[in-house]
């Protein structure tokens, strides 16, 4: 049909991919003339064949065939038929060795034995790896006549087949282990945990590289197993048999690489997975043998131990053509060792996690056979004897699962090195490391994440920080009344753990975080700190030469102290400027804070009650206005003619006070400046100026002040004034005292009785102003004014002749006199 040879140079596997596909258009097209149709959709290996057992001996080490990755010369090749008891129908078993697709093996390579002989039967027959065989394959073929020699003239004559159909078996019969282990999994865990199926089929998909449908996960949970099993031929996806592709086809003679070709999954349009791929591939080239006498059908062999369970995909027939069953074995020749890698290179595992896996990723066929066994880690640290730790492959955890229960009661370091150790087949190879720790008591380091307090009354956020992070088991919060509080937290960096502190409901003060590892019996201890609302600083002034500064901003009664440029200021524990939002502070030496020079650009640090430290904006100003009192003159009122002041610095309501300034600093009085007069609590307030006309420049640094208080502040005024000057830029000199602002009752006569022993009436309006009234001067016998007094007289002593002496209610601690007529009471 085609007689031209079609040779490759393989420089790369995807290259001689590439150039197999461009010929598949000629070649496919003229194969499927020839091929029988019966084959293109090769029904799925569902039936079970006859059993077989099988070992391997290499140097006095025996192994069953299930863990045996490649065969070499020498090997003890050990078969036993596992047929039942009523077995009827006769099979030849033979085990026949080949070397390469070109070259017909000899004749002594073919070795045959009678399954239903007794002693084959309960013995088995050993064959041994001759020198230069480069395949193996087996045979069960139905008893006939010139059986024997009719199978091994086929093999001879055709051995490019009988390669590339081993090649294939054994590579489908390893991918169906993955496809089986993948169903046999997925099926359990939707039997008993069907919420965990997502999960778990997922990670076990990533491990055996089978092809997921994420489409399944919509579903209603009952439906998701079914889903995710149909259509299982295309689940597995490819590995390295492309590879073995390449090499098989580009090796062989061009007539085995014509049905090589055409039976490949590509001359399918690429339909169908790399499985299903090598089991068509197989069918395919098997059935271009087919002879009057014998029909060859493939089986997959999936090792159990020392048994080899042979699923068919064909039922085998006893008549002619009667069917010979093709079982491939492993390769002759050193495979290549596994891949593994290390899923999470940065992370550091925990030897007491319970269970500990370690994720690996690479070979599937590490999860789904028993080629790779005896897997140990290797855990050494420093001044630690190597300790080798059972471990185990487990697909649906996706890596290794480590029993560290050896490592009870040995003394280890914190940090540790694993590495995974085992044997392919008789080989013995070494996986990837890693980083593990020991879990131990520790001290944690707390950080507020951005830097933030942790404030009661709303969710908080922390990160604590410590070596031991990966053997983190629980992280619970307790309060001070010892109640737990749910708290969330992960894993945010290999040493840093991220905690939700839910305190809505919680006040200040200390909590314990209480951090659990596995393997230990108590929990690590850390404190957290819990604070009030922080107090919102906004500003912090100072004049300069002043001692006392002015805090602005909220919760201000949180504030400790401050320190500016190393001086240390404390609250004014009587300071005049004391309010929600401002605070004087008083620097603890003065002599210090006098050195502070105006700048506009500084930063203060206050310290709070708690411990917390808060930066503040500050600033040290141009030095505040200064005045000095010279004199004074107060002026009484008109009507005021039966009441002597006692005190010089009483200023009658609607009296009138003149004083006289001088500026200190500035020099110089400035035109601009400004005198602000009040009473002491701050009710009342007037600002005197050159402009208003009440501050009267007697030079260029003094001025005379004029303040009339029944026209600046009304009727109700009265108490302590004081005063003090304000520049143009606002900023307020220290207050000084000026007088005592009071308000006279209107008294209008004295009556007495003849009886001297009893006491006079005082007439008049407004008699609630008075606080008391006595006849000397030294208040004995005093009568006293209550409170809320309304009426027009009042009971007085009599007195010594015309002078009775009083105290206002706006200046009790003075004594002023009194001096009315004492007319006769005629009541």
């Amino acid at each position: 049909m085609l007689n031209k040879t079609v040779s490759f140079r393989a420089e790369s596997t995807a290259r001689n991919l590439a150039a197999i596909r461009l010929l598949f258009s000629s070649l496919f097209a003229l194969w499927c003339i020839c091929a029988p149709t019966s084959l293109a959709n090769s029904p799925a290996f569902d039936l079970v064949g006859p059993g077989i057992k099988a070992t391997v001996t290499r140097d006095g080490k025996t192994l069953p065939l299930s863990q045996v990755s490649d065969l070499q010369a020498g090997d003890k090749l050990w078969i036993q038929p596992d047929f039942p008891d009523d077995q009827s129908a006769r099979y030849l078993l033979i085990v026949a060795f080949l070397q390469g697709p070109t070259n017909p093996p000899p004749e002594a390579w073919f070795t045959r034995a009678e399954t239903w002989n007794k002693e084959t039967r309960e013995k088995g027959t050993t064959v041994t790896v001759p020198q230069g065989a480069e395949q193996a394959v087996m045979f069960l073929a139905p008893e006939t006549g010139g059986d024997f020699s009719t199978l091994r003239s086929t093999v001879r004559g055709r051995p490019g087949v009988f390669v590339r159909a081993t090649a294939d078996l054994r590579q489908a019969s390893l991918d169906r282990t993955r496809l089986d282990k993948y169903l046999a999994e997925v099926q359990t865990t939707s039997e008993y945990d069907p919420a965990a199926l997502k999960k778990r089929s997922t990670l076990l998909a990533q491990t055996l590289r089978i092809k997921l449908n994420e489409d399944c996960f919509n579903r209603p949970l009952e439906q998701q197993s079914s889903c995710l099993t149909q259509n299982t031929d295309d689940l597995v996806i490819t590995d390295a048999h492309d590879q073995t592709l390449v090499a098989t086809l580009t090796s062989g003679p061009s007539s085995d690489l014509i049905v090589a070709l055409g039976a490949s999954p590509a001359a399918s349009k690429m339909a169908f997975s790399p499985y299903v791929g090598a089991v068509v591939d197989a069918a395919r080239l098997l059935a271009s043998l087919h002879t009057a006498t014998y029909q060859y059908i493939p089986a997959l062999s999936i090792p159990r131990k020392q048994d080899l369970l042979l699923k068919l995909n064909a039922p085998p027939s006893f008549r002619n053509p009667k069917s010979v069953i093709v079982v491939g074995l492993p390769p002759i020749g050193l495979t290549t060792l596994p891949s593994l890698q290390n899923v999470q290179p940065r992370q550091t595992f925990c030897l007491q996690q319970s269970p500990l896996v370690l994720p690996v990723e690479g070979t599937p066929w590490v999860f789904s056979t028993a080629i790779a066994h005896d897997f140990a880690l290797r855990v050494e640290g420093k001044s630690v004897a190597p300790i080798d730790l059972p471990a185990r492959a487990d697909a649906i955890k996706g890596g290794f699962l480590i029993d560290a229960h050896a490592l009870q009661g040995v003394p280890m370091s914190a940090k540790l090195t694993g590495t995974l150790r085992g044997s392919w087949g008789f080989a013995s190879f070494e996986g990837p490391e890693f980083q593990l720790h020991n879990a131990h008591a520790e001290q944690w380091t707390v950080h507020p994440v951005g830097g933030d307090s942790i404030i009661a009354g709303r969710e908080s956020t922390l990160r604590v920080q410590s070596d031991c992070v990966s053997c983190v088991e629980k992280v619970a919060l307790v309060n001070a009344s010892g109640k737990d509080l749910k708290t969330t937290w992960r894993v945010v960096e290999p040493d840093q753990l991220e905690v939700e502190l839910p305190l809505k409901e919680e006040r200040s003060g200390p909590l314990q975080l209480k951090v659990a590892q596995y393997g230990l019996n108590s929990p690590d201890v850390v404190t957290v700190s819990v604070y009030a609302e922080a107090a919102h600083l906004e500003h912090f002034k100072i004049y300069s030469g002043d001692h006392v500064g002015v805090l602005t901003g909220t919760h201000l009664e949180q504030v400790s102290r401050l320190e500016l440029d190393g001086v240390v200021f404390a609250p004014a524990k009587d300071a005049p400027n004391h309010s929600e939002n401002s605070l004087d502070l008083v620097a603890e030496n003065p002599a210090a804070s006098a050195a502070l020079h105006p700048s506009a650009s500084l930063s203060a640090q206050v310290t709070l009650n708690d411990g917390r430290i808060l930066p503040v904006p500050a600033s040290v100003e141009s030095p505040r206005p200064k005045i000095a009192l010279v004199s004074k003159n107060l002026q009484q009122g008109s009507g005021i003619s039966a009441i002597r002041i006692g005190n010089p610095n009483e200023l009658p309501q609607d009296g009138r006070l003149s004083f006289f300034l001088k500026s200190e600093v500035p020099a110089t009085f400035p035109l601009s400046q400004k005198v602000e007069v009040a009473t002491e609590d701050g009710a009342f307030s007037t600002v005197l100026s050159v402009s208003a006309g009440n501050l009267i420049l007697q030079d260029a640094n003094s001025a005379l002040a004029v303040f009339d208080p029944l026209k600046a502040f009304g009727p109700a005024a009265f108490g302590s004034l004081r005063f003090r000057p304000v520049d143009s830029d606002g900023a307020k000199g220290d207050w000084q005292p000026l007088a005592v602002l009071v308000r006279i009752p209107s008294l209008k006569e004295i009556r007495c009785p003849e009886d001297p022993d009893q006491s006079c009436m005082l007439h008049g309006t407004n008699l609630f102003l008075l606080d008391a009234v006595s006849a000397d001067a030294k208040f004995h016998n005093a009568v006293s004014v209550p409170a809320g007094f309304v009426n027009d007289s009042v009971s007085v002593p009599r007195p010594n002749g015309t002078t009775l002496y009083i105290k206002l209610r706006d200046d009790p601690a003075t004594i002023d006199t009194l001096s009315l007529p004492v007319l006769p009471d005629n009541r």
